[in-house]
């Protein structure tokens, strides 16, 4: 069958010319790599090197007409616990505080009506937001549609847990309590979590470094690190869409 097998478990691409396949045109979408410190050290290298990492895969995500515009790239990194200090924010000993991004829409009242909803679910679990901190970001280097939909970036501090253990399954339960209460397409609730966080958008990958100002910072450290750049096939780029997920980073649509 000129070059291709079919059978009931798998079908083999031909390696050379048939029809109207060229070997030549065949790409794979988006890119996901991966670096870790095999003994738990962290260290703002790390960080680097990942988005190093990043900004070598632009050739696996996708741009608009501008150049500007990306899919969708991100990192997840560990929660950096010295940086959070020395921004003055007095967070309790490392595991015993959630924390993580949030999109929120520019406009002032509803974004108030989505904080209360927020702290209501938050109290009702028996802890606190106990800091709401904006997160700096150079706005300047987005591309006309990426402008357009930036959300207003906010980063959560839940405090008030008595045992660590569990912990991570409360923040996942108010974080789904939230979603359920809020259907604005503006907000999304990017990590919340006691052991990772995501800083990502609709970038490119050699955007995600000089857009979130947190990460050149020198105390801004890790010891794993996924990043991902995003070449969106079936979906339209968004800022939510953008990876790494919460629990997943992946190199292809998974929603057909």
């Amino acid at each position: 069958m000129n070059g291709i097998i079919l059978n009931n478990e798998r079908r083999k691409v031909p390696q050379s010319a048939c029809g109207l396949y060229r070997p030549e045109h065949e790409h794979d979408a988006c890119g996901v790599g991966m670096i870790v410190n095999i003994r738990g050290n962290k260290s703002h290298e790390l960080v680097d090197a990942a988005l190093k990492v990043l900004e070598n895969m632009k050739h696996r995500g996708a741009e608009g007409a501008d150049n500007k515009t990306g899919d969708g790239a991100g990192i997840m990194v560990q929660i950096p616990h010295e940086f959070i200090l020395l921004q003055g924010i007095p967070v309790p000993e490392k595991g015993k505080y959630g924390t993580g991004l949030v999109f929120l829409p520019r406009d002032k009242d509803v974004q108030a009506e989505i904080l209360r909803v927020m702290i209501e679910e938050i109290e009702r679990e028996g802890l606190s937001l106990m800091h709401l901190r904006s997160v700096p970001v150079n706005s300047s280097i987005l591309g006309k549609s990426a402008a357009e939909t930036e959300p207003d970036i906010k980063q959560v501090f839940i405090t008030g847990v008595t045992e660590v253990e569990g912990f991570e399954r409360k923040l996942y339960v108010i974080r789904k309590k939230i979603e359920r209460r809020v259907s604005h397409r503006d907000f999304y609730i990017v990590s919340l979590s006691n052991k990772n966080i995501i800083y990502k958008g609709m970038l490119s990958s050699v955007q995600v470094r000089e857009y979130f100002c947190d990460l050149t910072q020198p105390y801004f450290t890790s010891g794993l690190a996924i990043v991902h750049s995003r070449f969106s096939t079936n979906t339209f780029p968004t800022w939510s869409l953008a990876q790494p997920f919460r629990l997943l980073a992946h190199n292809g649509e998974i929603n057909t």
